[in-house]
């Protein structure tokens, strides 16, 4: 187990976003250990910002002491315009090996629920199976672009096992809970040569399947077939969605004019 890198403060927890997770969002954590090298967007966002200067500090994570102070002083005030809260845009809220985050996370998690509202989980870590006791709107949610663990070791050197990954969903899945996949920043063949069929029998219990593509990758972009690859895999995911009943969302610029 590890320790975060030290603590911060901040002014404001809850704040509106476009993502299809959720219209709110919250990040309670600054920085990321997964190490996702895609590149990692969110650190270009943050890098942009001045908020790091470096790789190596981004995956220092810092966690933000006063998160439920924030949010039982935004909570009142917004509750009744919340429909969902995102856990988290910038950073991972189940951070592998991280206990600490994984504490306030849920009681985060918790707190919101208090006031109904439902919370939408994305990670690339250990979905804790204590989830399963929470509101019964909330859905859980990983991110799995491979079953291939060399490629995970390669770009995602610090986040869980794929295996692992999938059997904490399957468990709240089991237990009752909404879950769903993010299948995003999907790789082209030129990173990896996969089977997209078989990730989806993988994931073929979930609720719902995201689909997108790598964005701001030079190998992605030297790739000739790029975009005929991704409508092709666009559409697999369609019919599989719709042949097994799965709520599906393909995201913006996947598929386009070739």
């Amino acid at each position: 187990m590890m320790k975060v890198a030290g603590h911060i403060e901040r002014k404001s927890m809850l704040y509106q976003t476009g993502v299809e997770y959720g219209d709110y969002t919250m990040n309670h954590v600054l920085g990321c250990s997964h190490g996702c090298n895609y590149p990692c967007y969110a650190f270009l966002l943050k890098k942009r910002f001045g908020q790091v200067k470096t790789y190596e500090e981004w995956c220092r994570p810092f966690l933000v002491s006063n998160t439920l102070d924030l949010l039982n002083k935004e909570i009142p005030r917004l509750k009744d315009k919340i429909q969902s809260v995102q856990l988290c845009f910038t950073t991972d809220p189940f951070m592998y090996g991280y206990p600490e985050i994984r504490e306030m996370s849920l009681a985060a998690i918790r707190r919101l629920n208090e006031d109904n509202i439902k919370c939408c989980i994305l990670s690339k870590g250990l979905l804790p199976i204590e989830l399963k006791d929470l509101y019964s709107e909330n859905e859980y949610g990983i991110t799995l672009i491979s079953l291939n663990e060399d490629y995970r070791k390669k770009t995602e050197p610090g986040a869980a096992s794929y295996a692992d990954r999938l059997a904490a969903l399957k468990a709240l899945h089991n237990a009752g809970c909404k879950t769903w996949v993010s299948i995003e920043p999907y790789p082209t063949p030129n990173l990896i040569n996969q089977n997209l069929g078989e990730i989806l029998e993988a994931v073929g219990f979930t609720d719902r399947i995201i689909f997108g593509r790598t964005n701001y990758n030079k190998t992605v972009s030297a790739y000739k077939e790029n975009k005929r690859f991704y409508n092709e895999c666009a559409e697999e995911v369609i019919a599989f969605c719709e042949e097994r009943s799965i709520n599906c969302h393909i995201k913006a610029k996947t598929q386009t004019k070739e």
